[in-house]
């Protein structure tokens, strides 16, 4: 059976993230994914065994940075490392990517793309 996504969410501009997530008590973390899931721009978000954070988000409205900014408001931190910082850079261009396409006019491919006039 498949989750039925918010309604506020695109779901082809759906993202997921996996991110190890340091700093929290065992206490903090229900109201941490609580609020998380209660966010608008959140799909589901939910702990996994290590400390990992799995979110779906929407990637018109929210990223990854952002995403950062609520887990520093809580006391919490990535796992540092080359993986981490590799994975981090890889969903700030993905990021980056799902926006500009989410903004982008596709024409029509069986006409001329739109031409400027000298």
């Amino acid at each position: 059976m498949t989750k039925a996504h918010k309604t506020s969410n695109q779901e082809q501009f759906l993202l997921r993230r996996k991110l190890v997530v340091e700093g929290f008590e065992e206490s903090e973390w229900s109201d941490f994914i609580h609020e998380l899931n209660h966010h608008p721009c959140v799909d589901f978000a939910e702990r996994k065994p290590n400390n990992l954070l799995d979110v779906t988000f929407d990637g018109t409205h929210w990223s990854t940075d952002e995403l950062l900014e609520v887990i520093g408001a809580h006391g919490g931190r990535l796992k540092a490392g080359w993986w981490a910082q590799r994975k981090l850079a890889w969903y700030r261009f993905t990021d980056d990517n799902v926006r500009a396409n989410a903004k982008h006019d596709p024409f029509c491919c069986s006409k001329i793309p739109p031409m400027k006039r000298k």
